[in-house]
């Protein structure tokens, strides 16, 4: 059964992403006329958003994952390359460059508007080692590979990778006893010969092998373990992992029967980088001593999470995590999804933003859970599309109310707040208030019964950057005052206690 395990050893890892880096930049906005210049639509840019992309985007995966990184590769020397550099920097990855003259760093810039694709836009050169720069390439290679753990190879066909320069990398990483993954863009699979794993995607291999394949048909395993074989044969490569898109994965050595495993079942908003992330995961677990079962479907489950986001998109260990538990079974209802740490909760609120949802927000500790809580949830829900719901932990709730407090402990109240539908993700804090998760999250609207809004600082923090605050119409008779008065008028042991008012 796959485990946790795993990814606790991620952060032990040092991995060497070598292959074509380049720039993302996304550019979002509207389109509501056409221009009187030419019947061409006119996109109003709202806002722009860079990010590393190619080769860089698996790195950004790794960094995510608490992994160490190292870059070798190529770019030029103009601002896309001087953005290129600040990222890797963030992400704490040591890199080391060729900037070649003349070369244009590879720049893909995509207009998107109302979460659709309009258009992406290209600058790039194909890039030409001269003798010397190859001479330049193979050293600082041969330095970043000798205290990697494994060496992943990204071929986006920009030059870097020719035949001479991906068989050198090869040919080191089996002189210093590295593992060596590639992700293809060749036909030609001559130029990976000797990598221990090569990923391409159907298609990919449809090109290679020249066969077409039905992944529904009954015999579709025998017919592409026989062609890969064939493959693996004609080009001398150890194993072969076909991605399948919707319909999973399969990996075929060239002894041993083949793997092949199912998808997520997952809405699919934006495959941008899905490719990537699955090569970093698909690594990072293998070098960590992940048997290859168990690396396949963590790297299928991070693919399934980032396909449910806008643009190249990374994976944190948090959602690799809940994902692990809930392919293991472990949890069957949807509220463990829905509890998510504050640092996943700041960028899924970012994301859902990107998406042009509304966010909406409440709060409190939710120590009993009766009607008017529930109405409170409803009511919010209704002028939002996604509802946060901030709870305080059990430290914050013993300052405030003292050490009888709270009844039931946090991880017991956000599982009963997260059960309900109207809420979509729950976040303890342990502050006082939730002023400084309304500052995080920034939500479009906050809600909460029984405050006045000239008089609550998260509703006014809200209001400052154009949000809206709205005071809640209070359900009379039900409080948790009243709960713990009747509980009180049983005899049980809340006797003389002060009421929990929440």
């Amino acid at each position: 059964m796959l485990t946790k395990e795993i990814l606790n050893k991620f952060k032990n890892l040092t991995i060497l992403c070598i292959g074509d880096i380049m720039l993302d930049r996304f550019c979002y906005g509207d389109v509501e006329r056409i221009s009187p210049e030419a019947p061409v639509p006119i996109f109003k840019i709202l806002k722009e958003k860079s990010m590393l992309g190619g080769t860089g985007n698996v790195i950004a995966n790794l960094a995510s994952l608490n992994i160490k990184t190292k870059y070798a590769g190529a770019t030029g020397n103009d601002d896309s390359a001087v953005m290129i550099e600040k990222f890797l920097s963030d992400a704490k990855c040591k890199y080391s460059l060729i900037k070649p003259e003349n070369y244009n760093t590879t720049t893909k810039i995509r207009m998107i508007a109302s979460n659709n694709h309009l258009l992406r836009s290209d600058k790039e050169d194909f890039l030409i080692l001269n003798d010397d720069q190859t001479s330049q390439f193979e050293k600082l290679v041969e330095v970043e590979i000798k205290d990697s753990d494994i060496v992943l190879v990204s071929d986006y066909k920009k030059g870097l990778l020719t035949n001479k320069t991906t068989q050198m990398i090869i040919s080191l990483c089996k002189k210093h006893n590295k593992k060596v993954l590639v992700d293809p863009k060749e036909r030609d699979f001559s130029k990976y010969s000797n990598a221990d794993i090569v990923k391409p995607n159907l298609k990919e291999f449809e090109l290679v092998s020249g066969e077409k394949f039905n992944t529904q048909a009954p015999d579709f395993k025998l017919k592409i373990k026989a062609s890969a074989l064939e493959v693996m044969k004609k080009y001398n490569i150890k194993n072969l992992l076909i991605t399948l898109s919707k319909d999973g994965m399969i990996f075929i050595p060239q002894a041993g029967d083949a793997i092949q495993i199912s998808a997520e079942a997952k809405e699919v908003f934006d495959v941008s980088g899905a490719g990537d992330t699955s090569l970093a995961v698909l690594g990072a677990s293998i070098a960590a001593g992940a048997s290859i079962t168990d690396a396949m479907k963590l790297a299928n489950l991070a693919s399934g999470i980032v396909v449910g986001k806008l643009g190249t998109a990374c994976v944190t260990p948090d959602e690799l995590g809940q994902a692990i538990d809930r392919s293991n079974g472990m949890h069957k209802l949807s509220q463990v999804s829905k509890i998510i740490s504050r640092e996943d909760a700041i960028k899924k609120a970012k994301e859902l933003k990107e998406k042009n949802k509304i966010i909406g927000f409440t709060n409190g500790c939710f120590d009993v859970m009766h009607l008017g809580h529930i109405h409170s949830f409803a009511s919010t829900k209704n002028e939002c599309d996604v509802l946060f719901v901030g709870i305080n932990t059990d430290k914050s709730v013993k300052r405030l109310r003292g050490d009888k407090y709270p009844l039931q402990d946090e991880k017991t109240r956000s599982y009963v707040v997260a059960s309900l539908e109207f809420v979509d993700y729950v976040v303890l804090f342990d502050e006082d208030t939730a002023l400084g998760l309304v500052e995080d999250l920034k939500p479009d609207l906050i809600a909460k019964e029984g405050y006045k809004i000239q008089n609550w600082p998260e509703a006014q923090k809200v209001l400052s950057y154009g949000g809206r605050a709205i005071e809640l119409e209070r359900i009379e008779d039900y409080s948790t005052s009243a709960v713990l008065k009747k509980i009180d008028g049983l005899n049980l042991d809340t006797k003389g206690e002060e009421p929990l008012n929440v």
